[in-house]
């Protein structure tokens, strides 16, 4: 714990604790030179999935469409250092995508290949795209039918400087690009990617479909970790690794000891 505190501390000087419990944290992050005000509150048990993040106007007006990735990843940071990198991460990413938004428009060109490229991959894969196709939302379906979305923030200079992409994956995804590349590369890529998650998918599928799962009530794709119902009062965690899903998984009982006694005996 203290290692992990000193760790915060060097990483985020500007983030302090404000109570003895180390509940609520007060102070800024700093991202591209900038300070931004925040301030977080945290159960007693500190655990970050229930925890709220309170932001300051600018940084709030910034972090705006974020809402949901941000979410997600306190949902599944498991402490708050962890949290507060990923957090700066996509600070940075919404600070460069508002630069953009305030840069010169991309040339015809730009517009006009992209209309090609969509066309080559096929408009039905195109779940979205904003009225200056600076965001745009691909789909493709895995071999078991499930249907997957990449979102892909194009830049300015696309394709000579590579969209920013953002994928539900419990694994990190990037994509390989050169100034020749384009939405198809990118779709196939996906798909590939998809392809290396399906039997982690299935796994994870068939737990939903065969146990009481109790947490999370909506697991997202990127999620690794399940609690499950075993018996009158006591669950298990469990944490499936996405590179090796059909080995043992981690896992940890929950609940009072007696109950927990009885199902370590049946295991």
């Amino acid at each position: 714990m203290e290692a992990a505190e000193a760790s915060l501390l060097r990483q985020f000087p500007l983030l302090l604790p404000q109570n003895r419990a180390k509940t609520v944290y007060e102070g800024f992050i700093t991202a591209q030179g900038r300070d931004f005000h925040l301030k977080i509150l945290l159960p007693e048990d500190l655990q970050l999935k229930n925890a709220r993040l309170l932001c300051s106007w600018k940084l709030r007006t910034i972090l705006c469409g974020y809402h949901q990735i941000i979410q997600q990843r306190m949902k599944h940071s498991p402490d708050l250092m962890s949290f507060m990198m990923e957090l700066k991460m996509v600070l940075e990413v919404a600070l460069k995508n508002k630069q953009e938004i305030h840069a010169l428009p991309p040339p015809p060109q730009f517009y006009s290949s992209l209309i090609e490229e969509i066309g080559i991959l096929g408009w039905d894969n195109l779940v979205y795209a904003d009225s200056c196709f600076s965001t745009i939302k691909l789909k493709a379906e895995d071999a078991s039918g499930r249907e997957h979305l990449i979102t892909l923030k194009l830049k300015a200079k696309y394709p000579v400087e590579s969209p920013d992409c953002f994928v539900d994956f419990p694994v990190s995804f990037s994509v390989s690009w050169t100034p020749q590349s384009s939405l198809i590369s990118i779709h196939s890529q996906f798909l590939a990617a998809l392809e290396s998650l399906k039997t982690f998918w299935d796994v994870m599928d068939e737990i939903d479909e065969k146990t009481w799962v109790l947490e999370p009530e909506k697991p997202t794709r990127s999620a690794t970790a399940r609690r499950i119902a075993v018996g009158n009062n006591a669950s298990i965690h469990i944490e499936v690794d996405p590179k090796h899903p059909t080995m043992l998984p981690e896992c940890y009982f929950l609940g009072a000891d007696h109950g927990v006694r009885s199902q370590i005996q049946v295991f």
